[in-house]
């Protein structure tokens, strides 16, 4: 067995040990009101956090550069209360003309 597929059942039984061990610990207990909140900030959190260093960092260095230009304008499209897809389109467009003009 190569290093590659041991390296592939570690994390599969990693992974499914720790989505196993909430309803383990946790038990028929219902959670506090407090950690519902906390538990459902996380994913948008995450999310941001992708977003944020997927499109302004490079090798450790902060990088402006059209995929800013696309996130900027997907940003005002969705605060101006533009579909998700329009958006995403948008943003698209926006990415491709700045790639295209530099």
């Amino acid at each position: 067995m190569t290093t590659l597929w041991i390296s592939i059942i570690s994390v599969a039984l990693a992974s499914a040990a720790i989505k196993a061990a909430g309803p383990v610990l946790v038990g028929g207990r219902e959670p506090s009101p407090g950690f519902l909140a906390v538990i459902k900030l996380l994913a948008p959190a995450l999310l941001a956090a992708l977003v944020v260093t997927e499109t302004f960092g490079d090798d450790r260095h902060l990088v402006l550069d059209a995929r800013a230009i696309g996130v900027a304008v997907a940003a005002v499209a969705l605060a101006l209360r533009a579909p998700v897809l329009l958006a995403v389109f948008l943003a698209a467009a926006a990415t491709a003309l700045a790639r295209a003009l530099a």
